[in-house]
């Protein structure tokens, strides 16, 4: 059988590779990519920071995924993912775009090393396999295509019914009722798994769950990458990102889990609420929230370690077999680690702890531990160094389980005992000190320290004597021919305990569904203690699930927590009739902290952590994009420019009503004139798209232009600007309502630099003829009046709406209906005097035109 595909290979897709003859590889040697490949792989690297795989999925996992299309208009694309590390396949079907975004969102999220998709496919190409062509270098994954006939369904249900596990099989079927393409690339998956990976799953010991494609927010990998979810864009090695602010927790599936939330944040009201309840029960029981802290430390991989258990090699190795052994012993040490944190939660209230509970109590755990109990001796450890892992091997099965392996245990025994009374006998017949260690080559042999030859020789009595340093090793003949007795009664108890663990092994394989309940609460109660830990230190709040985006006192968690200086809150205020928000301000501000906050803010409470504001609701989105740095794509060889407009219009193919996006000085890497012209264009786009938008930009005629557009508003970043000197300006980083008024920060800027004196002096003559000119320019119309009328009374709507759907009743609602109808008069009366003096200047501009024309004509 040939080796599985290494993930380094130059060529990106198998061409040759070929399968048992019962399975094989389709041949794609027609196809032109292998030059491109080529070409590819002889550029050289360049410094700039690249999101890998192993920054997004799990790091160095073993991930097959098998793909299929439907063809037509609106393309279908069915998914399955089977993870050989964690034990899990999770299927699913995408009724996806013209451009695959969500398709390729999926790929990069899961990062598979392997993607299958069927040959018909691959010749010709079809436009998904050129799309995961192209997209490869970021999966980091092989495309290899395969025979379209293991692409079936009756095979796929079948493998369901036989691997899943039994009290899942029905839920699953109904899960996967009419996703065709999911269910035949989970049986394309399996069968490369088992003839070219050589690796099976024993009956009902896989977990196979379907993932519907709106259970989770879609994030794209431009915006992973720019908000620094996972990594920090500076340093990769840091914990300054989101991931790293989060993971508290203590077990490695706490910490896997914790990073799939991230990348995908639910998008269920009920899951998300539950996970609250969950958290602030945890931060309001202290004694509970300690208690589980201290019961998860001790708790092993456990994923990883059942997935050894269930998945069985082909061609069973002698090394496999051996590390049998410790791998029941480190499942007997996790299953007795299980009891304290089902103690730890006695008198939970919370939902979901009470079922983490449920699945932790004994009567889940202990027909598990009695199991193990019949067959592992009571003092079986883990463990690592050779002469350890002998005798654990050796003792590993309890006694009275088998008398022919108690007979040989005794052999092991008693030889072992005369090779260590053999060794003691020759230290005081020679007069030396002598000691008896091990290796796997040699097996026993003697070691003293060569000081103590220093007069004399070694007596002839030993042999294959080896000097190291200040020590001397050696072997007597008799030592060898009790090593040989050791090796036999070793070699016969290990075939006897292998087939003692072997059926230990088996029988647990049925309770493997109870194991991995088990394993999954432990992982979710991890980091939901892991949030609860933050939500106690950094002093964050219970985010509430409603129509309207509102955030008071909203700090930037990351940055808070890496900056000595104490952060400065600000509010957010988000609704449909305040859906675009145009940020502006003087450089450093922090315009785009504040935007950014927002986001990770949104990310935060959709994976159920509470977030770092004094009081926050948030609407539920199913997708989030941002639109924040400014580098080139040496890569891909394209601008500044050319990679953001790449990158909005992206954003604009995909955005919708159920969407966040940031977008942070868009259009300043062309010329202002077009760049002004573009960014117009793009916040039309975004506010016909009903998505919440928050837009930092430097153009202040945006923020003028769009002011009066309905559902639009400008914000700005405040800076004091009062001092002199090179204290002229403060920047406050306060969120202030309107667009920037002082005109010239960036001169007040320069001037702080310090600019030479002469330079600045012209910059500002320049900046105030300028301005001079655009003023004189400007002119309200009657059309900006109306829409300001039209705005005015589409915001009182919805605040009535809020009002009836709200908690407000009596006179607290009597008061409020009472200020709400004095603002809305006082703002209606100031547009009818702006209207009036408005019409008043138009008459007398008329007026003068008239006496100009008089004059004129008498001249």
């Amino acid at each position: 059988m040939p080796p599985p595909p290494s993930r380094a290979s130059t060529s990106r897709t198998a061409a040759s590779t070929s399968y048992p003859s019962n399975y094989q590889y389709a041949t794609t040697t027609s196809r032109p990519h292998t030059r491109r490949s080529t070409a590819r792989s002889r550029r050289p690297s360049t410094g700039r920071p690249r999101i890998a795989a192993s920054t997004i999925g799990l790091q160095n996992q073993q991930l097959v995924c098998a793909l299929t299309e439907s063809r037509g208009i609106s393309p279908t694309v069915g998914l399955a993912f089977i993870n050989l590390d964690t034990g899990e396949a999770a299927l699913s079907q995408i009724s996806d775009s013209q451009t695959y975004v969500r398709t390729i969102n999926k790929l990069r999220v899961y990062a598979p090393s392997q993607i299958l998709i069927p040959n018909t496919a691959a010749s010709p190409p079809s436009k998904l396999f050129c799309i995961i062509e192209e997209d490869l270098d970021i999966i980091n994954a092989e495309l290899i295509p395969v025979d379209r006939r293991y692409y079936a369904e009756t095979t796929g249900l079948e493998c369901i019914h036989q691997l899943a596990f039994t009290e899942d099989i029905e839920a699953i079927k109904i899960a996967i009722g009419g996703n065709y393409f999911a269910v035949c690339c989970f049986a394309a998956a399996l069968k490369f798994i088992e003839f070219q990976l050589g690796k099976t799953f024993p009956l009902h010991s896989l977990r196979v769950k379907y993932e519907p494609t709106e259970g989770s927010m879609m994030i794209d990998l431009s915006t992973i990458s720019s908000l620094e979810l996972i990594q920090n864009i500076q340093n990769p090695k840091s914990q300054h990102c989101l991931f790293g602010l989060l993971n508290e927790t203590f077990t490695p599936m706490g910490a896997r889990l914790l990073r799939s939330n991230i990348l995908q944040p639910c998008t269920n009201e009920v899951t998300i609420t539950t996970r609250y309840d969950a958290v602030e029960e945890l931060t309001t029981k202290e004694d509970m929230f300690f208690a589980v802290r201290q019961a998860l430390k001790p708790i092993l991989d456990a994923e990883k370690l059942l997935t050894s258990l269930i998945i069985v090699p082909a061609k069973p190795t002698p090394t496999f077999v051996e590390q049998s052994f410790n791998r029941v012993i480190a499942l007997k040490q996790f299953i007795h680690s299980i009891k304290p944190v089902y103690e730890a939660l006695a008198g939970a209230k919370s939902q979901l702890l009470v079922q983490i509970q449920h699945n932790c109590s004994p009567s889940m755990v202990d027909p598990i531990i009695e199991i193990v109990d019949e067959v592992l001796n009571e003092d079986a450890q883990y463990a690592k160094g050779p002469l350890e892992l002998r005798n654990q091997r050796t003792y590993a099965v309890k006694a009275g389980v088998n008398g022919f392996l108690d007979i040989g245990r005794q052999a092991y025994k008693e030889a072992s005992g005369d090779a260590f009374n053999g060794v003691q006998q020759l230290s005081v017949t020679h007069n030396l000190q002598l000691e008896l260690k091990y290796d796997l080559v040699r097996q026993l042999y003697i070691e003293l320290k060569a000081s103590e030859l220093a007069n004399r020789e070694l007596p002839p009595e030993f042999i294959n004597v080896v000097k190291k340093q200040n020590k001397v090793e050696c072997q007597t003949l008799a030592l060898m021919k009790i090593n040989q007795k050791i090796s036999n009664a070793h070699n016969e108890v290990l075939d006897m305990s292998v087939r003692e663990v072997e059926g230990l092994i088996d029988a647990l394989r049925a309770q493997m569904s109870s194991l991995f309940k088990s394993c999954e609460s432990i992982g979710l109660l991890d980091m939901l203690a892991s949030f609860a830990q933050l939500a106690t230190t950094q002093d964050y709040t219970r985010p509430h699930l409603t129509d309207t985006l509102a955030i008071q006192a909203g700090r930037h968690p990351i940055r808070e927590k890496i900056h000595r200086e104490k952060f400065i809150p600000n509010d957010v205020y988000a609704t449909q009739q305040t859906r675009f928000q145009i940020i502006t301000g003087c450089n450093m501000s922090g315009k785009s902290t504040y935007i950014r906050s927002i986001a990770i803010m949104s990310v935060m409470a959709q994976i159920g952590s509470f977030v770092s504001a004094s009081y926050a609701s948030f609407p539920i989105l199913h997708q989030l994009f941002a639109r924040v740095n400014m580098d080139d794509s040496i890569e891909a060889n394209v601008s500044t420019f050319a990679a953001e407009m790449r990158e909005t219009a992206f954003i604009l193919r995909n955005i919708d009503r159920r969407s966040m996006a940031i977008v942070d000085e868009l259009g300043r890497g062309t010329s202002t004139r077009d760049g002004l012209a573009i960014a117009l264009a793009i916040a039309e786009a975004f506010v016909e798209s009903r998505a919440l938008v928050w837009f930092a930009t430097h153009f202040r005629d945006l923020a003028a232009i769009m002011a009066e557009r309905n559902g639009v508003i400008n914000l700005h970043l405040a800076v004091d600007m009062t001092g002199d000197g090179p204290n002229s300006m403060t920047m406050l980083y306060r969120i202030a309502d309107g667009a920037v008024q002082d005109k010239h920060y960036g001169l007040q800027l320069a001037k702080v630099v310090p600019l030479p004196a002469k330079v600045f002096k012209i910059a500002e003559t320049v900046a105030k003829k300028l301005e001079s000119h655009v003023r004189k320019r400007k002119k309200t119309s009657t059309a900006v009046i109306h829409e300001r009328k039209r705005k005015l009374v589409l915001n009182l709507k919805e605040h009535l709406t809020q009002a009836h759907n709200g908690v407000m009743q009596g006179e607290v609602l009597a008061n409020w209906l009472r200020e709400l109808q004095k603002e809305f008069v006082n703002r209606m009366l100031a547009i009818d005097a702006e209207a009036h003096a408005l019409s008043a200047g138009s008459d007398e501009d008329e007026d003068e035109d008239d006496r100009v024309m008089e004059t004129d004509e008498e001249a």
